[in-house]
């Protein structure tokens, strides 16, 4: 196996860090564009919302992608963002993410700083993302790998992948396709029981909770299935239960972002499974991890630079 990548989770327009982290890999600037003498970058999604050089952090990775030094996978937030502009055709005046305070206060530095056309074309470019890259050592993909759900969008995908009919149905909650993409950018979650709440780490309080998807479900509680820190030591319901598909232990590895995950270091959801989001928006550090042919993944490939 000749290719050998670098794969770096979730940026939301830290370009700074992002330099570093190019830099800490080898990476250099040679006409406008990073390059390596022998490796690819891979790009995990989320590039928008939040950071303070969105515009940068496009244009960096976008300069990448389109020399072929580097590939890239969609993320919610640019799921989230066409779905943001795109008018929704059932509701006269709405769009099919509703501007709600919510939605409009976490897409707010996107708006700001990608003004008139420059949003237009930076769109335009998230219809060209795969939302997934099944190559022959591992996986990519921004939440969750489950290939029943992948085999049912990828029917449904157009050229460019993401169309107008493709963002309807994948973006109403009566649509086709709106539970197998949510599960695909967004991971797997499970109701908290009454009385229960997760505030996540953009102070919104949910009544739901991400899960280990990769993990047999059998005999977890809620607590000890969840990829956060929630209180709660209610059996599984299950609904949940039935419907996992844990990963296998012997499946090539797969690597995800989106999860915001803590610590002073990355470690390994599992033996093959490794999440590179480490909330560089919110106080964390900017992740890579260096592939080299592995089956087996080894902490020791990860790098990372706040």
């Amino acid at each position: 196996m000749d290719d050998m990548y670098d794969l770096i989770g979730d940026i939301h327009g830290h370009a700074a860090a992002l330099e570093r982290l190019l830099g800490l890999l080898g990476y250099s600037r040679h006409g406008g564009v990073h390059r390596h003498p022998s490796r690819q970058v891979i790009f995990l999604g989320d590039f928008i919302d939040r950071g303070p050089a969105i515009r940068e952090t496009l244009a960096l990775v976008r300069a990448m992608v389109e020399a072929g030094t580097a590939r890239a996978v969609m993320g919610n937030h640019e799921l989230n963002a066409l779905a943001f502009h795109t008018p929704d055709p059932h509701a006269p005046g709405e769009h099919l993410r509703r501007h709600n305070e919510m939605h409009s206060r976490q897409h707010a530095e996107t708006v700001r700083q990608l003004p008139g056309a420059q949003l237009t074309d930076a769109l335009d470019w998230f219809r060209t993302l795969p939302l997934w890259l099944d190559l022959d050592g591992f996986r990519v993909v921004h939440a969750c790998w489950d290939e029943m759900l992948a085999a049912r969008v990828a029917d449904h995908l157009g050229e460019p992948p993401v169309t107008d009919d493709f963002l309807l149905a994948a973006c109403h909650r009566d649509g086709p396709l709106f539970r197998p993409v949510e599960t695909l950018l967004k991971g797997k979650e499970v109701h908290l029981p009454e009385g229960v709440t997760n505030t996540d780490k953009d102070g919104h309080v949910r009544r739901t909770a991400r899960m280990r998807w990769f993990d047999d479900p059998t005999g977890h509680t809620i607590r000890s299935y969840a990829l956060e820190e929630i209180a709660c030591d209610a059996p599984l319901p299950q609904a949940v239960i039935e419907a996992a598909r844990p990963y296998p232990q012997d499946e090539k590895p797969v690597f995800v972002g989106h999860y915001w995950m803590r610590g002073e270091r990355p470690v390994l959801l599992a033996p093959n499974v490794a999440c590179l989001d480490w909330s560089i928006a919110k106080g964390g550090f900017l992740c890579g991890y260096r592939w080299n042919g592995e089956r087996s993944l080894d902490p020791a490939g990860f790098v990372w630079t706040t």
